[in-house]
């Protein structure tokens, strides 16, 4: 009965948030399009530097190897975002050799930052569902309540997410399929995490690195060039204003779940 309260419950919270975050989303996107690229950056820098990170110091792993995991997984994606763009260049050149666009057009328009983000909030979902694993294995009640306290959180960052994907060019389909497939994670998590806990909580702390990684890499490489650029004096206020409400949302929830 708890492997079967433990899927059932990393698996409403995988899909739950991600579905929750599409329809906030979508509701968002007619009138605060412009904010969104902003509120996503804040969101996704405050959950790596304000809550994951944090978390994995606190567990008491070494430092430097938390820090080698963070730089590699920088690298990582850094590679697989030249990886995409060159097949996805390649792939364009030879099969439309006379396009009208300058050099390179597809590749600024497609992909950029959606994959990086995917691997990496599978990762976060994975580590999920190993927290929740844990608290089942310590109590049911307390195994609930992990998974509602879970998806709370996720839920403003899946919105970031999706608007990440979005922004990427994925259609609002595919945002949402990918979304939920990296939902999905938790659940392999939580089943994993059932049947050899002391393992996976050791390398816990390395795969939220690897998390924050991806995270941190997209806000900075991708989202915020997409911000500095010369504008009104007033929008770039609104730009500094969503950003903060971003980072604010999650110090919010960080500090619920740490005052728990």
């Amino acid at each position: 009965m708890t492997l079967a309260a433990i899927i059932a419950a990393t698996l409403a919270g995988g899909l739950f948030s991600v579905l929750i975050a599409a329809a906030l989303a979508v509701r968002l996107l007619g009138r605060l399009l412009p904010h969104m690229v902003s509120l996503s950056t804040g969101v996704l820098l405050g959950a790596s530097l304000l809550h994951v990170l944090p978390e994995a110091f606190e567990s008491g792993a070494e430092p430097h190897e938390l820090f080698l995991t963070l730089l590699l997984g920088l690298l990582f994606f850094f590679l697989l975002e030249k990886a995409e763009l060159y097949r996805h260049t390649h792939h364009h050149e030879g099969d439309h050799p006379h396009h009208h666009h300058h050099h390179g057009f597809d590749a600024e328009q497609a992909g950029r930052g959606g994959w990086a983000l995917l691997v990496g909030d599978s990762f976060h979902n994975f580590c999920d569902g190993v927290l929740i694993a844990a608290a089942f294995l310590t109590d049911e009640r307390l195994g609930w309540l992990t998974a509602a306290a879970v998806t709370a959180h996720e839920i403003p960052q899946e919105v970031g997410d999706y608007i990440v994907l979005l922004n990427a060019g994925f259609t609002r389909r595919r945002a949402l399929f990918y979304n939920a497939l990296s939902g999905l994670a938790a659940v392999a998590g939580g089943v994993l995490g059932y049947f050899a806990i002391g393992p996976f909580q050791a390398l816990l702390p390395y795969l939220l690195v690897a998390a924050c990684s991806s995270f941190i890499y997209v806000a900075v490489a991708d989202l915020i060039p997409q911000l500095q650029r010369r504008m009104p004096l007033r929008e770039t206020a609104f730009q500094l204003i969503w950003l903060a409400g971003g980072l604010g949302l999650i110090a919010l929830l960080a500090a619920a779940r740490h005052s728990h």
